[in-house]
């Protein structure tokens, strides 16, 4: 295996973890709006990721290093093609991030609900937008023969993209609503599963919807065959057994099998993407792939080492903080958040 295949491989990693540990927290922050009844259970729900949710966007802000430091043209291209859709998916970002903070400062009603609307737009639209992202880059971008990107609008938003962009806020929806039923107790627990298990539907009606504009608009099936429809049935039937345990009052197994359905998600985009790294719609010898727009071979040794030095310790605190706040979260406690 060469190194810029490695860093490939870890790239999607990082981008599997962000959605993984980054969806619970945006399905909570959906949910505030969904499930919650006032502002005393927003605030329990708030509480539930307020330890988490700064942590779990590292995972972002490492993939996207990692871009730029192992192939510095797909960085390019894609950072400055999706310049505006990123712009977005960073102020929503700000403004989630801004709200956590602020929402109880002012002792006002009127503060806190204000806050509460940003925490809910802040949690709806990333996943959409980064899923409006992806499967546009999968479904192919006009990239020329120098490597820039010069997208139009039905480029980047079309019936592929879009739907894509619903099917990952389902997902993160579900992901979060399983996360509350794990993580609180009484009504919220209760209305959480209740929701989970209606909710499982129509996520898995949007994958299969997805999975069939992804054959008939994508390459993805010709370039991997026997592998895409595997992760299909299995991402399916790992939706299917989230239901089976929310039923059997089995918080712990239902997130783990909605996190096990991002996992399958975003490993099939990156495995029908490889070995491109973007799509070109122009011309096949203009794709990006992780041979030409990869960096240098001792970049990418230097930084294999620093990785595999530092990754253990990152990957250890981050256990350990969960860990450490693993206990469920009640309104008869401090609320912080």
């Amino acid at each position: 295996m060469e190194l810029s295949e490695l860093w490939f491989i870890l790239i999607a990693v990082l981008f599997i973890g962000f959605f993984f540990l980054e969806g619970f927290d945006f399905g909570v922050g959906m949910a505030t709006r969904f499930l919650a009844r006032n502002q005393n259970e927003r605030t329990v729900m708030a509480n539930t990721i307020g330890p988490f949710w700064d942590a779990n966007e590292v995972w972002l802000i490492t993939a996207a290093g990692a871009i730029f430091a192992a192939f510095p043209h797909w960085y390019a291209t894609m950072f400055s093609g999706y310049y505006l859709l990123m712009l977005a998916v960073l102020l929503c970002l700000i403004g989630r991030g801004v709200s956590f903070e602020f929402r109880r400062k002012v002792e006002d009603p009127r503060w806190t609900e204000l806050w509460d609307w940003v925490i809910f737009f802040g949690s709806l639209l990333p996943p959409f937008l980064l899923g409006i992202l992806f499967t546009s880059m999968l479904k192919g971008m006009p990239i020329q023969k120098d490597m820039n990107m010069d997208a139009g609008f039905s480029d980047v938003i079309n019936i592929y993209s879009l739907w894509g962009g619903l099917t990952v806020v389902l997902l993160c929806f579900l992901h979060g609503l399983t996360f509350l039923s794990l993580k609180t107790e009484g009504e919220i627990r209760g209305r959480s599963a209740t929701l989970a298990k209606k909710l499982v539907w129509a996520a898995m009606a949007a994958l299969a919807v997805f999975a069939g504009l992804s054959w008939l608009m994508t390459d993805i099936f010709e370039v991997r065959p026997v592998l895409e429809p595997i992760l299909v049935v299995l991402l399916l039937f790992a939706l299917g057994l989230s239901r089976y345990f929310i039923s059997a009052k089995r918080a712990g197994m239902a997130f783990a099998m909605t996190g096990l359905g991002i996992v399958l998600t975003v490993a099939s985009v990156f495995a029908g993407l490889f070995p491109r790294v973007m799509v070109s719609s122009l011309d096949k010898a203009y794709h990006l792939t992780v041979y030409n727009a990869s960096s240098g071979a001792y970049s990418l040794k230097i930084m294999t080492i620093a990785a595999l030095t530092i990754l253990p310790f990152v990957l250890g605190y981050t256990i350990y903080s969960y860990y450490v706040f693993r206990k469920r979260v009640t309104d008869k406690e401090h609320l912080t958040y």
